[in-house]
């Protein structure tokens, strides 16, 4: 039973969203290149293909004021313009890029799209230039060619033409005069061999050319075209001469293979809606396999879904885990039964294709992060051009991968320690001469994995951060006082940017300065129980480090207990276990702490923290456990009733009413049906630093 026709509309604005953003994506960076090669045939064929997709998809889809504006920019999206208003062409590129995205905003949202005047007054600017700046190179005569390729050769150009390699259409008039048409034709074909790589040639042997008086081709050559139309004009054999790109045609479903293999869902509700641009030359016969086999490879999901599947596994490992404590309880009173055999091995084959299946569920959730990375050049050149300043952007790491629920929350982050990077840590052009250093600043973004965790470095060569500048901001606004600020090392000093309402701006600008951004980032780390570190030297630059684990679904953890309650810290903060006794622990500033080797160590008692509430007798313990916790750069120690072991646990999210302290990010449950609590490492050291007890854990 098919779905109504609402349902597959529905589905099909879906995708087109999807698509269309990728598509202005790709404009974005399209017009950041055409900035440093205006004159790139190939960035312009990439700029016209995702336009002229935008418009048969949008159409598709019924939304016509976007189509309508694609189609106009298609006229003015020509080499001519390129060559004749560089700085103007990509300028129109970027604005088209924001003007398409304000509409399908506005799509998506069910309201009127906006009227995007800035666009439309920058294409008539470009359309209204006289002729001559748009024609380039000398007139040629004009012969009556169609250069009417069949859909292989149009294939074959389009290869070519991606390859990087120059494709003319060439026609040339045999000389009426001429009394050997078919031998003319033969001179002409050795001609154009001896020229380049022949694609297309029209007539295709030398009957016909008896009665044929143009002859056309497509020739992929290396050659200038006046070289090549010096070759051309064979004396008394040919007349005229026609050449032109292939790549300047004014059919874009053409231009590229890659046509062929866009919009393949949308194609045919274009084709039932007489969208004549979807190119009717095109044979779904031939083209359908190629078309077939992309997009079978690729398969849209939603993530709902995922998150689905990866709960369910999360029950299977629940269920392993009881499975395994019951087959410990038969193994101990049935240790000579023949069945034990058996179900060791159907459990340890069972355990097997589990640890598969969750590797391969949570491969699915991973993407690179080159998905993030990418809109990040954009933002660069519009703040730096805001702000007056030459900044470049360099890129590394794209390739790691994390869970897109992490991707999609470093969004924002990143987005404030970028725009911050620009606008605060480099310095003017002048400034940074004076300095000794190059006019251009430049900015780094990088990821990387580290054990469990990413890693994702936002790095400047700017003018770096004074920490005596930053107590002295502090205590102005009311962050700290003059005492607290004396006694705060360096590094502490650093971490004042992350406070609400703290920033190190002269002025507030539309950039930044109204000390918003950097709590938004410690609070999305925190969040995503990771964390945030900055250092910084004056005049060298400031390095800020997202740490974040490389997925939220599962964890491997440390388990252990106090007050005869379970909990579990993740295995990747646990830098070292050690057993103290009662005497080695002193106490300073009203602060337990413990000399391991040649550190002072602070101790943190859970029960401290919060009103724990113990359910079980305390017994005096002539030893303790210290599990030392590292998080960012500091370390501190959590003192322990016991150890329990180590143990890969499925994360389960907790309401608040149940769980009332931000001490605990999660729980998760063991075979046996015991609920264990994860601790969130941020936030245990953010209370123990502050030292304030707050509501129970449990």
């Amino acid at each position: 039973m098919s779905p109504p026709p609402e349902d597959r509309g529905g589905e099909l604005r879906t995708l087109f969203f999807e698509s269309a953003n990728e598509l202005l994506q790709s404009l974005n960076e399209a017009g950041l290149e055409l900035e440093s090669r205006p004159a790139d045939e190939g960035v312009i064929r990439r700029v016209r293909r995702a336009v002229h997709t935008l418009k048969g998809d949008s159409a598709a889809c019924g939304f016509h004021k976007l189509s309508e504006l694609a189609h106009e920019l298609e006229d003015v999206l020509t080499p001519q313009v390129a060559h004749a208003r560089s700085a103007d062409f990509a300028e129109l590129v970027l604005t088209a890029a924001d003007s398409f995205g304000a509409m399908l905003t506005a799509y998506q949202r069910k309201a009127a799209p906006p009227a995007v005047e800035a666009l439309h007054a920058m294409i008539r600017k470009l359309l209204d230039e006289p002729a001559s700046a748009k024609t380039a190179g000398p007139a040629l005569p004009q012969l009556p060619a169609q250069f009417a390729w069949t859909e292989y050769e149009q294939l074959m150009i389009s290869e070519a033409v991606h390859r990087g390699e120059t494709v003319y259409n060439v026609a040339l008039r045999i000389d009426p005069n001429s009394l050997m048409r078919a031998a003319a034709f033969q001179l002409i074909r050795n001609v154009l061999h001896g020229s380049g790589t022949v694609i297309a040639l029209r007539p295709e042997d030398n009957v016909a050319a008896a009665t044929v008086e143009i002859v056309e081709a497509a020739l992929a050559s290396s050659q200038p075209e006046e070289r090549l139309l010096q070759r051309c004009r064979i004396p008394s054999i040919v007349s005229d001469v026609r050449l032109e790109r292939a790549s300047t045609a004014e059919t874009p479903d053409h231009e590229l293979l890659g046509d062929l293999l866009e919009a393949q869902a949308a194609k045919s509700v274009a084709g039932a809606a007489g969208t004549t641009e979807s190119g009717a030359a095109t044979n779904p016969s031939t083209s359908g396999s190629a078309a077939t086999a992309v997009a079978e490879s690729t398969l849209r999901v939603d993530a709902a879904r995922i998150d689905a599947i990866m709960n369910l596994v999360g029950e299977l490992i629940i269920g392993k885990s009881m499975l395994n404590r019951t087959l410990t309880e038969f193994d101990q009173k049935h240790s000579r039964d023949p069945l034990r055999a058996k179900l060791a091995d159907a459990m340890a084959f069972q355990t097997r294709i589990l640890d598969e299946l969750h590797k391969c569920v949570l491969k699915i959730r991973m993407v690179p992060v080159e998905q993030l990375f990418r809109r990040f050049p954009r933002v660069v050149r519009d703040v730096a051009k805001q702000c007056g300043k030459d900044v470049a952007l360099e890129l590394s790491g794209q390739n790691t991968d994390l869970d897109k629920g992490i991707l999609d929350a470093l969004s924002e982050p990143l987005m404030h320690l970028v725009r911050n990077a620009v606008d605060h840590g480099i310095e003017p052009a002048g400034e940074r001469l004076t300095a000794g250093k190059p006019a251009r600043g430049t900015v780094y973004l990088n990821a990387y994995h580290q054990g469990t965790q990413v890693v994702i470095e936002v790095r400047d060569d700017g003018r770096g951060m004074d920490p005596a500048r930053l107590r002295t901001q502090a205590v102005e606004k009311g962050i700290l006082k003059l005492e607290e600020a004396k006694r705060l090392t360096d590094q502490d000093t650093l971490n004042l940017i992350f406070e609400s309402g703290f920033s190190t701006a002269a002025e507030v600008t539309e950039v930044s300065g109204r000390g918003i951004g950097m709590d938004v980032v410690r609070t999305v780390l925190d969040r995503l129980k990771g964390t945030v570190h900055v250092s910084s030297q004056t005049d060298r630059g400031t390095t800020i480090q997202l740490r974040a684990p490389l997925t939220l679904a599962s964890i491997q953890t440390l388990l252990f207990r106090v007050g005869g309650r379970l909990f579990a810290v993740p295995l990747s903060s646990v830098v070292e276990i050690t057993r103290i006794t009662a005497p080695e622990i002193h106490r300073i500033d009203q602060r337990e702490v413990l000399r391991l080797r040649d550190q002072i160590l602070t101790l943190v008692r859970l029960d401290h923290l919060s009103r724990l509430r113990s359910i079980d007798t305390q017994l005096v313990r002539k030893k303790h456990f210290v599990i030392v916790i590292g998080a960012a750069e500091k370390r501190f120690g959590l003192l322990v009733d016991s150890l329990v072991g180590e143990e890969e646990l499925v994360i389960k999210a907790l309401p608040s009413e149940i769980v009332s302290s931000d001490l605990v990010s999660g729980a998760s449950i063991l075979g046996d049906g015991t609920v264990v609590l994860i601790l969130n490492v941020p936030a245990v050291l953010s209370r123990a630093s502050r030292g304030t007890p707050l509501g129970a854990i449990a």
